[in-house]
């Protein structure tokens, strides 16, 4: 039996980041809950935007939350009505200023999650 790894830990820095883009010896434990928090908030809350990837980077006083989707469409609503309510509530969430940057996904075949919850959603159960 051996020891399995992550493969997301392999690829780091060689073609893929890290999903927070930040570093606080301090307060490390607090900044990652609330990233959590942030991620399950944003996927919770727009669940059928097709989100992928969900990176946040912070500064002294700004959270700055880029969110990879194949619908952008729906994160940002009718002349950007939702995505400034979506800054607000994570904005209470936090308590920091918060910047949405949302990354449109061209080709979401090639996206392993996409493609993962869209066989989930059109799978049925049988027997």
């Amino acid at each position: 039996m051996g020891q399995k790894t992550n493969p997301i830990g392999i690829r780091l820095g060689i073609n893929r980041t890290h999903d927070a883009n930040w570093f606080d010896e301090k307060n490390m434990a607090e900044k990652i809950l609330e990233d959590i928090k942030v991620r399950n908030y944003i996927k919770s809350r727009k669940k059928g935007a097709g989100i992928s990837r969900i990176i946040v980077e912070r500064t002294a006083k700004q959270l700055r939350v880029t969110i990879n989707t194949s619908r952008p469409g729906v994160i940002i609503g009718r002349s950007g009505r939702d995505i400034t309510q979506l800054e607000e509530e994570i904005k209470l969430v936090t308590g920091k200023d918060v910047k949405l940057l949302i990354n449109e996904i061209k080709r979401p075949e090639l996206d392993a999650i996409l493609v993962a919850e869209k066989s989930i959603k059109t799978s049925s159960i049988c027997c």
